[in-house]
């Protein structure tokens, strides 16, 4: 079989071009740059490792040469032990769920993409090959054409952000115009994602908050902002809601937001229970344990108040990914950046975020 070699890119992978390789693949990477977790604990624990093997490409899946990545709260989450029961047996893996790149190969049954194209996208929450690594592999509908109005830092902030947000409005609430919508934690990547799918749907939005986002969570649409450092957010916000979107949780903003929802609304929280209650029994109790509490609660507040409760994770949608591309191409849909890394310097920026001293968006740049 005829093998030609390409130069290496300077990201410091290489890759060996097969043309008669097998029908599943076009092009075949032996190897690359990745961030490895090779057990749980503190940002130390990261290995950036050489010559990490790339895996062939099933029919469906993409291999994006990425450009930058995000680093998501749920990355700092599982690399210190969160989802223990999905990744601990797979060890060591590479975390990371937002990417924007270059496609550099697909499958042979990928039909929107080609290579060269620029695209951006996120992963599933319990994917066992994230996007800290030269190159990303993911599933066409896992990924979207990138705006050429936005760069590949302000693009990988957007994914699996909007796309969380998008599961709770979408799938779980169907927001509709008009409606009106409450999110605690409008100025996190979730909810400040949320406030703008929202009012691109014309809903009316009200937003919890801390005092230095306030002013951009209202220029993004929303009607009120609530510095809950300053306010009483049961006394400062009027009327009830036909959604909320808890992306604090607790306690005490389930019990609020519980409280300003009029019969038929939901209420979503993205600090479900179920990966913290297989995590400490194992799936054989805890799944079934999750399943036991969360369907407990949906009875007893569809009993004493009349609403939806659901747990909300992110998860590929074709749909919200289009619609979220079109929004980020027009400027109704970003998240502002913080500040950016050299992926070589991966253990610095999440030292950064376990020591809040960046309470905004992270990039790391390839």
């Amino acid at each position: 079989m005829r093998v030609m070699r390409s130069l290496r890119s300077n990201s410091g992978a290489g890759f060996v071009f097969r043309p008669a390789r097998l029908s599943s693949l076009r092009s075949v990477f032996t190897g690359c740059r990745a961030v490895m977790l090779p057990r749980f604990g503190g940002p130390e624990v990261f290995e950036l490792r050489e010559n990490v093997p790339v895996p062939n490409l099933n029919p469906n899946e993409v291999l994006v040469r990425a450009k930058a990545v995000s680093v998501n709260p749920l990355d700092c989450r599982i690399r210190a032990g969160y989802g223990r029961s999905v990744f601990e047996p797979h060890l060591p893996i590479i975390v990371g769920r937002d990417i924007s790149g270059e496609v550099a190969a697909i499958g042979n049954s990928v039909k929107s993409l080609k290579v060269g194209q620029e695209v951006f996208g996120a992963l599933h929450p319990t994917a066992l090959r994230g996007t800290y690594t030269d190159y990303g592999i993911l599933s066409e509908e896992e990924l979207t054409e990138k705006p050429s109005s936005v760069s590949h830092v302000e693009a990988s902030v957007i994914p699996f952000a909007a796309l969380t947000a998008w599961r709770a409005l979408k799938s779980n609430a169907r927001i509709t115009e008009g409606q009106r919508l409450l999110v605690f934690g409008g100025g996190g990547a979730v909810g400040f994602s949320a406030i703008q799918l929202a009012v691109a749907s014309g809903c009316h939005v009200t937003a919890s908050c801390v005092g230095q986002t306030k002013d951009r969570i209202l220029a993004a649409g929303a009607e009120q902002a609530v510095d809950y450092t300053a306010e009483d957010i049961e006394l400062a916000v009027k009327g009830k809601f036909d959604a909320v979107l808890d992306t604090i949780g607790g306690p005490e903003t389930e019990r609020i937001g519980i409280n300003f929802l009029r019969k038929g609304g939901s209420y979503m929280t993205l600090q479900g229970e179920a990966a913290a209650l297989t995590d400490r029994y194992g799936f054989v109790v805890g799944l079934p344990l999750a399943t036991s509490l969360l369907m407990k609660k949906k009875i007893q507040y569809q009993y004493s108040h009349g609403i939806d409760y659901w747990w909300s994770y992110m998860r590929a949608d074709p749909e919200g990914l289009a619609e979220i591309q079109r929004l980020v191409g027009a400027g109704k849909l970003k998240i502002p950046v913080e500040k950016t890394f050299p992926i070589t310097d991966v253990v610095a920026a999440h030292e950064a975020k376990e020591k809040k001293q960046i309470p905004g968006k992270v990039v790391l740049e390839f």
